[in-house]
């Protein structure tokens, strides 16, 4: 894929008129996180006319904040979910395929320290190579103490009997979303961040499209579609709502949430706490959780698994609890222990669990993964579930199920499981491994475009020179200061208070590509959340 077909620019007043064109699209989504997104991506290399609008930036909720993996799911083997390991197994192959630039294998190793754990885990891990067959990304090797030391050299060697090594995907999920984003918009699907969806509209009781607003200006606009999908994670039950209190106003549907939120915490320290290129993972913790400590893009994601939530904000809150295990289970497996003056950025993701109503247990493990679909009586068509890596196959699903209830006419098969993501390299191009400093190597095929821009030879922070912040303005549909340094690069994610130091300056290069305020005072805000651990 070159770069000429590619570099679409994304000026926002050119956006916005298109938006106030009169005339009726196939198919509108709401929401551009990883579902969003890879409906409008499918839809569009179908041959279907597509809008998508997203209230604040693509990727700004939980498809920003995963653990940055690309798995068949490890755990979910061990719950016998055969199906569903399977199926993310292919996934994973699929995904590093179209988009090597963004997603690459990585090694994982257990540290056993029991003697049964390398047997157990060992078989249970051979058998996840069994199944994916083919896409599988390397053997799982049984290891001696001493291998185990050699790839993990900072792990606690006290009572280290061996370990088991094995293989997965990582990727950088925000850059990920934005080239999804940008694959469908070459396709012709139009999208647009900072729009917010505020009504559905209804004709003789069925969804003809929805009402949204410029949330830069507030000014409302029209859309009109054959069909609406809602995509929105763990806010979707809100445009259900709305769809059931308006959609027959004498007789208001009965609307059961579909969501369990469970959230996430991760945090963000020096590579000398691992001290190796290859991830470490705890299946089962003093309270049975799995802990990983992941190298990525310079630093090490320390996080464990999921717990139940109830806040919906877009910037969940850490809880005290989570934090504290964390550091504790960490120092528990690793030579040093980290501490909370380490943290060098802690951010929250929210998971959309999908809600069994005849079950009432509240445990995260226990309520599904797996992705829904459901059409509402007036023709709303929402998706939520799944995880990042199975993005593609719930994007098809939704399109099969719209085209089966006959709310979108028949078009031409899913093509996406062998579309290249925009930046994908040509062949024989050589690939870098993220779990190195961040930079360029992002870009793939379109390094050259970014090297072409004035300041690139401008370096503002580690991976982030100043072309890099005027390509972002001009062909990612970059508006602010956090789309750019969370986002864009992942400084913030990787180091919030060297992201807060920059700010300044990136706001002025925003400011000068885009003629409007990049709300620099508002990001250093934001930013002292990312670092502010009691």
């Amino acid at each position: 894929m070159s770069c000429d077909t590619s570099l679409l620019l994304t000026q926002r007043a050119e956006l916005l008129a298109r938006l106030a064109e009169d005339r009726t699209y196939d198919i509108a989504v709401v929401g551009g996180g990883a579902t969003g997104l890879g409906v409008a991506l499918d839809a569009a290399a179908r041959g279907l006319s597509v809008v998508l609008v997203e209230s604040h930036d693509f990727a700004k909720g939980t498809s920003s904040r995963s653990t940055k993996l690309v798995h068949g799911g490890v755990r979910y083997l061990a719950q016998g979910n055969i199906s569903l390991v399977r199926e993310a197994l292919h996934e994973r192959t699929t995904l590093l395929h179209n988009a090597p630039h963004i997603a690459q294998p990585l090694a994982f190793v257990m540290p056993s320290y029991r003697w049964w754990e390398t047997p157990f885990y060992g078989v249970g891990l051979t058998l996840y190579d069994q199944l994916a067959g083919k896409a599988g990304l390397g053997k799982t090797e049984f290891l001696s103490r001493s291998a185990t030391q050699a790839l993990l050299p900072m792990a606690q060697p006290k009572g280290l009997r061996g370990g088991v090594k094995y293989w997965d995907g990582q990727f950088n999920d925000s850059r990920l979303a934005l080239a999804i984003a940008r694959t469908a918009a070459q396709r012709g699907a139009f999208l647009l961040n900072y729009c917010r969806a505020d009504q559905l509209h209804y004709e003789n009781g069925k969804i003809a499209g929805l009402e949204c607003v410029d949330t830069f200006t507030e000014k409302k606009y029209r859309i009109r579609s054959r069909c609406v999908v809602n995509a929105t994670g763990v806010w979707v039950d809100a445009l259900r709502e709305n769809d059931g209190a308006y959609a027959d106003t004498d007789h208001p549907a009965d609307v059961k949430p579909m969501v369990a939120p469970s959230q996430g915490v991760h945090m963000v320290v020096d590579q000398e706490f691992l001290g190796s290129d290859v991830a470490l993972i705890v299946p089962k913790t003093s309270d049975g959780r799995v802990l990983f400590a992941v190298p990525w893009l310079g630093k090490v994601v320390l996080g464990t698994t999921d717990t139940p939530s109830k806040d919906l904000a877009l910037e969940p809150t850490p809880y005290q609890e989570e934090t504290d295990f964390i550091l504790r289970e960490a120092g528990r497996y690793l030579r040093k222990a980290p501490t909370p003056r380490d943290i060098k950025s802690i951010w929250v993701g929210l998971r959309p669990l999908v809600k069994q109503h005849d079950d009432n247990a509240q445990a995260t493990k226990k309520i599904s993964r797996e992705h829904t679909v459901e059409i509402s009586r007036s023709g709303l068509v929402t998706v939520t579930g799944g995880k990042w890596t199975t993005y593609r196959v719930m994007a098809e699903d939704v399109l099969d199920a719209c085209v089966e209830s006959k709310l979108l006419r028949p078009a031409a098969a899913s093509e996406t499981h062998k579309l290249a993501l925009v930046g994908s390299p040509g062949a024989g191009q050589a690939q870098v491994s993220l779990s190195l400093a961040p930079g360029l190597h992002s870009y793939g095929s379109e390094q050259a475009a970014v090297a072409a821009l004035t300041g690139a030879s401008r370096w503002i922070a580690e991976g982030l020179n100043e072309a890099m912040v005027r390509f972002a303005a001009r062909y990612e549909y970059a508006r602010t200061v956090e789309d750019v340094l969370a986002r864009r690069s992942r400084l913030l994610f990787l180091d919030a208070k060297a992201a807060a130091a920059v700010a300044a300056d990136v706001g002025k290069i925003l400011e000068e590509e885009l003629g409007a305020d990049p709300e620099t005072g508002k990001f250093c805000t934001l930013a002292q959340q990312y670092w502010k651990i009691s």
